[in-house]
């Protein structure tokens, strides 16, 4: 079964990253540069590239953000649990995973795995039930970041959770009800990082097996913020402790 990859990064990115493209279509009078780098690669590869009629990629079923620009992939495949924490080992790098507790937005995941990519995390986990799955519409939204994060796919997240903790990882859990301000926890270690659904936030059963739960201070009339907001703030001041950790004054760095 193909994947239908949408818009420009998406499609470059896929190329780049050495994914099984099986054909790229471009519509007639699209020739920005990473259009033309998306020819040159498909070239490089030997990728069959089609010219077709904007109108066509109605009939594809694309949306309206695809910028001319489709492609039919191969599916992205998830990875193990064991596969994360051996990318942390391989970089000698204490773990750093992001676990999605019943995320639905496609738009949230795909800019959660932009930020995941940024800030050095080693991948994500998600639930098989009831959350969102990586679709062309989370791809699009990553703008290729999907290419690079490894997700893996569990049965059970509260399990999953026991599990890392008999590897070492303490997990925390984004919580606007949570007494201690992000910037004042220790998020340095091996750590996992629990952000919950748009509108309901954390389970109650996840909520239980967190380590300790800390909050984003909100100062103005808004009570929350969205998934990919809390995720980026939470996830590059985990990044940001690591860094001040690991080249502390004295060590010789």
């Amino acid at each position: 079964m193909e994947e239908q990859l949408e818009g420009r990064n998406a499609v470059l990115e896929a190329l780049r990253a050495g994914r099984p493209v099986n054909k790229v279509l471009i519509a007639k009078g699209t020739v920005s540069g990473p259009v033309r780098e998306i020819f040159a690669l498909a070239k490089k590869k030997s990728i069959p590239v089609q010219e077709v009629d904007r109108k066509q990629f109605e009939y594809l079923g694309a949306s309206a953000a695809n910028q001319g620009v489709v492609a039919y992939a191969a599916p992205k495949d998830y990875v193990g649990l064991e596969a994360l924490l051996q990318i942390a080992a391989e970089k000698k790098e204490e773990p750093l995973l992001v676990l999605l507790d019943r995320l639905e937005d496609p738009q949230n995941f795909g800019s959660l795995l932009r930020t995941v990519d940024s800030a050095g995390a080693h991948g994500v986990i998600i639930p098989k039930n009831r959350a969102v799955q990586l679709t062309a519409a989370v791809s699009r939204a990553s703008a290729g970041a999907v290419e690079y994060v490894p997700v893996a796919r569990v049965t059970n997240l509260s399990r999953t959770i026991d599990e890392l903790k008999q590897a070492g990882l303490w997990i925390v859990g984004a919580d606007m009800e949570a007494e201690t301000d992000y910037y004042n926890a220790d998020l340095t270690g091996p750590l996992g990082l629990v952000i919950g659904s748009e509108g309901h936030g954390i389970s109650r059963l996840v909520k239980e097996k967190c380590d300790f739960t800390v909050r984003i201070p909100m100062r103005g009339k808004m009570a929350s913020l969205n998934a990919a907001v809390a995720g980026a703030i939470l996830l590059h001041e985990a990044a940001r402790q690591k860094a001040i950790k690991a080249h502390k004054p004295g060590d010789g760095m």
